[in-house]
């Protein structure tokens, strides 16, 4: 059962993604599962200034409104994220000033892996979304394909999706990405990246995923 304790819980991790500036006015949403509901942000609601009476409860399954707050555009993919994922409990979709401009660039880096942070937290391979209408059921479809594999996408001319198990988990992919793609813009193009070789070295030494 949804309390208020979760509530300002919830409306605590958003004032924190304010903070960190990952989120600016009315863009970017947030979602996390309780059970066999979500709280999820509300449409129009400004994710660092969220107040509980902006916090919509909804239905996992079935993305039923349970408290009569309308949810943000986006909770379509944020419930089919949290559908195809049992291991997920909270959605960040964001638009922090440096993963947004990479976001917009004309050629998109098809490799991100600038620093050991990002295969080992945010992940080795991060799909790029097509740009769709936000809010549109095209994006929501792309977004959970594409998160059925992966913790981070980007979307074209629009922002950046992460998950977590929890709320710690997602804010820390999603500073990670921000990191990366201050690396990327900041090097005006020149940057290396690691090799798949340093990608396996860190997968065993520092994951642990496995054995030599």
């Amino acid at each position: 059962m949804i309390t208020n304790e979760y509530i300002k819980q919830f409306v605590e991790q958003a004032h924190r993604i304010g903070k960190a500036g990952l989120t600016q006015c009315s863009s970017g949403n947030l979602s996390w599962r309780i059970g066999d509901e979500a709280l999820v942000s509300g449409t129009g609601s400004w994710v660092p200034e969220l107040t509980e009476d902006k916090v919509s409860i909804c239905r996992i399954s079935t993305g039923e409104v349970l408290n009569g707050v309308k949810p943000s555009m986006e909770s379509v993919f944020h419930l089919g994220i949290m559908r195809e994922r049992p291991d997920v409990n909270v959605v960040m979709h964001f638009q922090s000033e440096y993963a947004t401009a990479v976001a917009c660039m004309e050629e998109t880096p098809k490799d991100f892996n600038v620093t050991a942070e990002v295969p080992c937290h945010v992940g080795a391979e991060i799909p790029v979304i097509p740009y769709y209408r936000p809010g549109s059921k095209e994006l929501a479809a792309a977004v959970i394909e594409g998160m059925k594999e992966h913790n981070s996408v980007l979307l074209k001319k629009h922002g950046q999706v992460v998950c977590g198990k929890d709320f710690n988990q997602a804010f820390e992919r999603a500073t990670f990405f921000e990191m990366a793609c201050r690396i990327i813009i900041l090097s005006g193009g020149k940057y290396m990246t690691l090799s798949k070789e340093e990608i396996d070295d860190l997968e065993t030494y520092v994951l642990g995923k496995k054995t030599k």
